[in-house]
C-alpha cells in the first residue's frame, strides 16, 4: 500500500512538473510576442517620424491633414481582425497580422516624437516597463481570483473611452488630466487581470494550434495594456517640445 502511495505521489509530482514547465514556456512565448511587437512599434514610430519631419511638406500632409485620423484609427482594424477572426487563422497568419498591427501602431504613435522630448519618452517608457512588469508578476503569482476586478475595470474602461470622446470636443485640460490619472489605474489593474487570464487559458488549451493562437491573443492583450499605460503616463509626466 505504501509503495502504491509513493508511486501515485511521484506520478502526480511528475505531472505537475510537466504542467509547470509547459506553463513557463507558454508564458515566455506570450511575452516574447509582446516584446517583439513593442520593438517593432518603437522602431517604426521613430524612423517614420524622422522621415516625415525631414520635409515640412510631408509633415503637413501627414500630421496636418485628415490622414492623421487614418493613421490614428487604422490599428483598430487589426485589433478587430485579431479579436474576431483569430480562430479562423493559422498560427503563422496570426503572427503576421500581429506584426503588421504592431507596425501600423508605430505609424499611429509616431507623432509623440514631435510632441514630447526624446528624454521624457525614454523616461516614461522605463517607468511603464517597471510598472507593467510588477503588475504582470502580481497577476501571475497571486492566488486571488481577479475575475471580479476585471468586470469592474472593463466598465471603467468603457467610461474612460466615453470621456476621451467627449474631451475631443471639450478640449479640457482638467478632464484630460483626470482621464490620464484614471487610465493609469485602469490599465495597471488590467495588466494583472489579463496576466492571470492568460495563465489560466493554458490549462484550457489543447493542441499546438490552439496554444499558438491563444499565445498571440494573450500577447495582444498585454501589448494593448502596455501601450495604453505608456500613453496615459506620457500625458501625465511627459515633457512637451
Amino acid at each position: 500500500m505504501a509503495e502504491f502511495d509513493r508511486s501515485t505521489y511521484a506520478a502526480r509530482a511528475g505531472s505537475a512538473a510537466v504542467i509547470d514547465e509547459g506553463l513557463r514556456s507558454y508564458m515566455l512565448r506570450v511575452y516574447n510576442y509582446m516584446g517583439i511587437g513593442l520593438v517593432v512599434t518603437g522602431v517604426v514610430a521613430f524612423f517614420f517620424n524622422q522621415w516625415v519631419m525631414s520635409d515640412p511638406a510631408i509633415a503637413q500632409a501627414v500630421y496636418g491633414s485628415p490622414l492623421m485620423w487614418v493613421l490614428a484609427l487604422s490599428p483598430l482594424a487589426f485589433v478587430l481582425a485579431l479579436s474576431f477572426g483569430l480562430e479562423k487563422m493559422s498560427v503563422p497568419t496570426a503572427q503576421m497580422v500581429f506584426w503588421a498591427f504592431a507596425a501600423v501602431m508605430g505609424l499611429s504613435l509616431s507623432s509623440i516624437f514631435t510632441v514630447y522630448t526624446d528624454a521624457s519618452i525614454a523616461k516614461v517608457f522605463f517607468i511603464t516597463a517597471a510598472t507593467f512588469g510588477s503588475m504582470s508578476l502580481y497577476g501571475y503569482t497571486t492566488k486571488r481570483d481577479l475575475t471580479g476586478m476585471g468586470s469592474f475595470l472593463f466598465m471603467g474602461l468603457i467610461g474612460l473611452i466615453i470621456a476621451m470622446v467627449v474631451n475631443i470636443f471639450m478640449q479640457s485640460s482638467a478632464l484630460e488630466f483626470a482621464i490620464s490619472a484614471v487610465g493609469v489605474l485602469i490599465f495597471v489593474g488590467l495588466t494583472a487581470y489579463d496576466t492571470q487570464k492568460i495563465k489560466e487559458s493554458y490549462s484550457a488549451s489543447h493542441g499546438a494550434d490552439v496554444l499558438g493562437r491563444n499565445a498571440i491573443r494573450g500577447a495582444l492583450s498585454l501589448y494593448l495594456d502596455f501601450i495604453n499605460l505608456f500613453m496615459m503616463l506620457l500625458r501625465l509626466f511627459g515633457n512637451r517640445e
